[in-house]
């Protein structure tokens, strides 16, 4: 059957999904107590006052641990030499970010430069002054973290010589809230507080607290921002007019026998862009763009977020392949991101402002790319397979678990939902990220097996059996000693996450099991609230194949190598897929390799194949099988 008639298949079926879940009461209402008195104490609107809140934390306190922007609190007020008293970076996996293994693989690169405390990043001195309440309270306890942050907007205010308690008067005073040192940065952030304002919002926050912002029609004076004094954006950048964005181009040289440190391209035109990839740093922002100005930095990526406000550097050009992922295929077809942050050290959180300028971001390249905005393409490092058997274990595994995909996914205007019901034959998962919290161990030092602090986490756990007690699945490729799986925060062999699909192999009560890796797993999921019901394609070995190989590269065949270009390799995993299991179908993944091994661009070459490849979700990565191994049919009939 072909995949046109599927798909045409799936569209028609008309099933009915089932009914949403009920929301838990809410458990508190202190914190907007809070917003009110300290807006009062202050002198600051309370609408202005949540709405930068919002834009800060979502009014969430997160335990007291900082953000990746050493930010405490609803108020996000820094703290950089206490949030980074120990040491800065958690080390990722090792590997090669280039992932070909026709080039030899350069020396790693150097540890990132540890951050220093300008004054963005140390407000809580501050407001300490301003409210007479120590920094050690004003980064632990919300209430006194809200006066902190009220006291810092109206000295914003007062030095900008507004007297006013209208809050379409406190565009200025916001603006430079957000730390940044640029216009346009700055502009997105206060914007995006005055949409809050006016649109409203109501919700229940990490630690149970419900606040509500009532919609409110304001138009800001926005022509405040010129008294600011900020800089413009350094030109070059392939950026949305309404997202700060400077170029800082990365380093492209030869060196003793080798060059550095990405490859020139013609993308899309030699080759079409289908992945856009989420990292995050493992470093701070000055360190990460020292890095990447380095030619013998053996790793490079298209653009680096920053944490504090969201603000963006372009390092490589679409057109142009960065060594990122580990997996030269995926390499040459994606644009990498990197996140300023960690993917687990000590606790620390993504921003909202890193949240909603990699959003605004994300949308301009997949509108302009035609990248489709699903899990499938918009993929973390973590998803990116390995190129051969002993490379798995050297995958990283960022942005980690406590990315939030729900909400990213929310911001890029596609939101994670039920498309199908508990007959259909597939779930996405989604499960709850505030109450979501696995008991991860390993977050200060990977493998040492101390207890996280308990964070919300996109990520679900899978086991063996039907029960909470039951061992974690198995992962060859990670586990290379046949060691079992384990709830460190790095160890992804037994886990699924937000936005991820997966082909339903059985049902027990509250429990549902998925296809993974050629195993069943099991995970807890009551109503169906956790793995929604989702329809859509999945594949199968064909008639009379016990098992089929998986990949992680799509290369062509040998015959279509030119002369000149050396013939590919393609190893299967250690992975089985066997008959009688389903693995959702991502979409097709054309035969291709760029041959790049020198710094003289004539002798680049696209190979391009015959050979049909798909793209599957087979464990916590997608992987790729060839397509003349496996049936497509609707997942719908071949449900559990």
């Amino acid at each position: 059957m072909r995949p046109a008639r599927l798909l045409a298949m799936v569209a028609v079926a008309s099933l009915a999904l089932g009914a949403a879940s009920a929301v838990a009461e809410p458990l508190g209402s202190q914190r907007q107590q809070a917003y009110t008195d300290a807006g009062i104490e202050f002198g600051v609107p309370a609408s202005v006052l949540l709405g930068v809140s919002y834009m800060e934390s979502r009014w969430d306190a997160n335990a007291g641990t900082p953000s990746t922007a050493a930010g405490y609190g609803p108020m996000h007020l820094t703290d950089v030499t206490t949030a980074n008293a120990g040491g800065s970076k958690f080390e990722a996996a090792g590997g090669d970010a280039r992932g070909d293994d026709a080039r030899p693989m350069l020396a790693p690169p150097a540890a990132a430069t540890p951050v220093t405390a300008v004054p963005q990043l140390q407000t809580v001195d501050l407001a300490a002054t301003l409210t007479g309440a120590d920094k050690a309270t004003l980064r632990a306890d919300p209430a006194q973290n809200i006066r902190g942050g009220a006291a810092l907007l109206a000295k914003y205010q007062k030095d900008l010589g507004i007297a006013s308690t209208n809050p379409a008067d406190w565009y200025g005073a916001v603006a430079r809230y957000s730390g940044s040192d640029d216009s346009t940065t700055a502009a997105s952030f206060a914007d995006d507080v005055f949409s809050t304002i006016t649109q409203g919002v109501d919700r229940v926050t990490d630690d149970g607290q419900h606040v509500t912002l009532q919609p409110a029609a304001v138009q800001p004076n926005t022509a405040q921002l010129g008294k600011l004094g900020l800089r413009g954006n350094a030109p070059g950048a392939e950026c949305p007019a309404n997202l700060g964005c400077d170029w800082v181009p990365a380093g492209y040289g030869q060196f003793k026998n080798t060059y550095g440190n990405h490859d020139l391209g013609d993308r899309p035109a030699s080759q079409k862009i289908d992945y856009i990839v989420i990292h995050d740093t493992e470093g701070q922002w000055d360190g990460v763009l020292d890095s990447i100005k380095k030619i013998d930095n053996p790793s490079s990526w298209q653009y680096s977020i920053r944490s504090s406000d969201g603000h963006v550097a372009q390092h490589v050009q679409a057109k142009d392949v960065a060594w990122q992922a580990g997996n030269w295929y995926v390499n040459s077809k994606s644009i990498g991101i990197e996140h300023e942050g960690f993917a687990a050290a000590q606790g620390k959180w993504y921003t909202e402002s890193l949240y909603r300028s990699s959003s605004r971001l994300v949308r301009y390249l997949a509108a302009k790319y035609q990248v489709p905005l699903n899990r499938q393409h918009i993929i973390g490092h973590d998803n990116v397979p390995g190129i051969t058997p002993p490379l798995v274990h050297l995958m990283h595994w960022d942005p980690g678990p406590y990315w939030d995909w729900t909400h990213y996914f929310d911001l890029l205007g596609a939101p994670v939902r039920p498309t199908g019901n508990s007959f259909t034959g597939m779930v996405t998962i989604r499960p709850d990220y505030d109450t979501n919290q696995p008991a991860f161990t390993g977050c200060t030092v990977s493998g040492d097996g101390k207890p996280c602090v308990p964070h919300g986490s996109g990520s679900v756990i899978l086991h063996t059996e039907p029960r909470q007690d039951a061992p974690l699945l198995l992962d060859a490729g990670l586990h290379t000693d046949g060691g079992p799986t384990t709830m460190d925060v790095s160890d992804h062999g037994s886990r699924v996450e937000t936005g991820q699909q997966y082909a339903v192999a059985d049902q027990s009560g509250s429990w549902t099991a998925i296809w993974y890796l050629g195993q069943k797993g099991w995970f807890y999921n009551p109503h169906h609230s956790v793995g929604l019901g989702a329809m859509g394609l999945v594949v199968t070995p064909k008639p009379g194949k016990a098992t089929i190989p998986v990949y992680g590269r799509a290369y062509p065949e040998a015959s279509a190598y030119p002369a000149g270009v050396p013939v590919q390799a393609l190893a299967p995993l250690q992975y089985t897929f066997a008959a009688g299991q389903r693995y959702v179908l991502g979409g097709p993944a054309p035969a291709e390799y760029y041959y790049a091994v020198t710094f003289d661009t004539p002798s680049h070459t696209v190979v391009k194949g015959t050979t049909k490849y798909l793209e599957i979700q087979f464990g916590h990565r997608v992987m790729f099988v060839n397509a003349a191994d496996v049936n497509i049919w609707p997942s719908f009939l071949c449900g559990a």
